[in-house]
């Protein structure tokens, strides 16, 4: 029997939806998060070169958001938000621990792409469903919780690979443990299916910024999120790096990635209630800092790199939790599915553009690349200004 009464729902109820999903969320990422901390240094093990590893972390990305725009309208006319979730979870779980049988670096390279693919699936519907509960709690508040809890798992996911190079030192072994938080979250997502049933009721009534659809505003921030995404280097590439250069030992790479993690999960509840209060201009500010990791990261010696791996992963924060509640704001309920899904598939593209080419500049110029991801991510800052600018003079037209 549904917790869910439509005639009383209460921000109660709605925050525990949030904490039961954010609980999915910690495990599954503890699960992918700690295979991509090692992803990098695996596939240049079994023979891969540094282009290889900007194609498969890109190409990934890529199907990781295009299959969103399938699975988002998919969801929206079919209303299963719940089916679609459970089916990229699936994919995108077990996909992890058969990384551990891999023998050449193309199984490796299917199975990463696998696990992106998976994701793509399950993004919108359940970005969807998190929604309606932040129409009651503030949209910022919901995600930036949400991406908190989601990256303790993010955290502790390299932490435990971390902890089996240093007994068993392999990489097999640490895709196979990872099982184990990869079934945890598949039970507390069945369990969360059985509770709420139908998430839709946690929603009340909201003006948005545009009732009729994806306006003019939507696609200038789509314009200006691809731009970051475009300029901002998947991790794999970031710990191929260090493991080509020895700038980090093979235990410390996953231990940095574990560091960016925690950043993520305190900034992000930050920077959601600064955006419920002071609105679209944090994301700008985010923007400009973050877009400092390259030639902190690529150019600089060992506590440099960390550094830049601190201002990768507040970038990443925002990414994942301010977009996805502005997203929230600016289209109705009934689209949210489907403009999570146009919104990532254009974002994808770019962010696989964008890694495929720091990939081959990798390979050529290391400066080139600096040079590219900072300029790429400064060009978006001038574009969000505009959507800015339209925010406010909606809500003034609303206000008046």
């Amino acid at each position: 029997m549904s917790l869910l009464n439509q005639q009383d729902i209460s921000k109660k109820t709605a925050f525990k939806f949030v904490i039961l999903l954010s609980l999915v969320s910690l495990f599954a990422d503890m699960t992918y998060e700690g295979a991509r901390s090692i992803t990098g240094p695996y596939l240049a093990i079994l023979g891969a070169n540094a282009a290889v590893v900007g194609f498969v972390a890109g190409f990934g990305e890529f199907l990781g958001y295009a299959f969103r725009l399938v699975s988002g309208y998919i969801a929206d006319r079919t209303g299963k938000y719940w089916t679609i979730t459970i089916l990229g979870y699936i994919c995108n779980l077990l996909a992890v621990p058969l990384l551990a049988l891999a023998g050449d670096w193309w199984i490796a390279a299917i199975l990463i792409i696998l696990e992106r693919t998976g994701k793509a699936i399950r993004v919108p519907p359940r970005d969807a469903m998190l929604s309606h509960a932040g129409s009651q709690m503030g949209m910022g508040w919901v995600f930036g919780l949400h991406e908190a809890i989601d990256q303790i798992g993010a955290m502790l996911g390299p932490l435990i690979v971390a902890f089996v190079l240093y007994i068993k030192g392999g990489y097999r072994e640490s895709f196979a443990v990872l099982l184990v938080p990869a079934f945890i979250a598949l039970t507390i997502l069945i369990f969360a299916r059985w509770l709420y049933p139908k998430p839709q009721a946690l929603a009340v009534q909201q003006d948005n910024l545009e009732m009729k659809g994806m306006n003019t505003s939507f696609w200038l921030y789509l314009v200006g999120a691809s731009l970051i995404a475009a300029g901002y280097a998947d991790f794999p590439l970031i710990a191929y790096h260090f493991q080509k250069t020895a700038l980090l030992s093979p235990i410390f790479i996953p231990v940095s990635y574990a560091i960016a993690m925690g950043i993520n999960s305190l900034s992000a509840p930050l920077f959601g209630h600064i955006y419920d209060r002071k609105g679209f201009v944090i994301l700008m500010i985010v923007t400009i800092v973050s877009s400092l990791f390259a030639p902190l990261v690529f150019l600089g010696g060992a506590t440099a790199a960390f550094i830049g791996v601190a201002l990768w992963s507040i970038g990443v924060s925002a990414h994942e939790s301010l977009m996805r509640a502005i997203v929230a704001n600016m289209v109705p309920i009934e689209k949210r599915s489907s403009a999570y899904g146009v919104f990532n598939t254009g974002y994808g593209i770019c962010w696989f553009l964008g890694s495929f080419l720091m990939g081959v500049l990798y390979d050529i110029s290391i400066f080139s690349l600096v040079i590219f991801s900072i300029f790429i991510q400064l060009l978006a800052v001038p574009v969000l200004w505009i959507v800015m600018n339209k925010i406010n003079h909606k809500l003034q037209s609303y206000k008046t």
